[in-house]
């Protein structure tokens, strides 16, 4: 019982640092795009309104939930790969 409290902790705490560092990741390769489309056609309204108008889409965009099956895969990777090895 130890071991898979010690496995869900450290699991825990991995996936976190996963989860963050593409978060920052996906936004930052977001915000280069917007600003590099901003440049192309010099959009309406200055260039830090249009990015930041664009990063507000960007926060409610299905991309940015997706992230979240960093969470999602693995636990269901490990726990069919606990239950195969016990009880199949």
């Amino acid at each position: 019982m130890v071991a898979l409290a010690r496995l869900l902790v450290i699991g825990f705490v991995v996936l976190t640092i996963i989860y963050v560092c593409l978060s920052f990741y996906s936004r930052a390769v977001r915000r280069s795009k917007l600003e590099a489309e901003w440049d192309e056609t010099r959009g309406p309204g200055n260039r830090e309104s249009f990015v930041k108008t664009g990063l507000r889409e960007y926060d409610g965009s299905l991309r940015r939930k997706l992230i979240l099956g960093v969470y999602v895969v693995p636990t269901i990777a490990v726990g069919l790969l606990i239950y195969f090895t016990n009880f199949a």
